[in-house]
């Protein structure tokens, strides 16, 4: 099992989430952050400190969240490794919880 970064945190990307990653799972694009699902260990302690909500176990990913599993996979394999906390994107707060952000995606 593995944890999925899913549409809210594009253009959000808090890094609140990598600070507690035990085991170095996430990767850092423009806009967005994925966890690889061969790092992972399923330890859950990302999700409480997303303030996007936007991390979810993929056996409870929402119906119109699944393609989010293959993204993280694959572009976790393209990106660089995050095991830092950064600031946030400054406009990070106005596109928290703004719907439907895939087209938005900077790969």
């Amino acid at each position: 099992m593995t944890f999925v970064v899913t549409d809210n945190c594009i253009k959000c990307k808090y890094t609140d989430c990598v600070a507690v990653c035990p085991v170095d799972a996430f990767f850092e694009g423009p806009n967005f952050l994925v966890i690889d699902p061969d790092i992972c260990i399923d330890c859950a302690l990302c999700v409480p400190e997303c303030p996007a909500d936007a991390i979810f176990q993929d056996t409870e990913l929402p119906d119109e969240q699944k393609h989010y599993l293959k993204i993280n996979e694959e572009l976790s394999q393209q990106w660089p490794n995050i095991n830092a906390l950064k600031a946030p994107p400054a406009d990070a707060d106005e596109w928290n919880g703004v719907p439907n952000k895939l087209p938005l995606l900077e790969k």
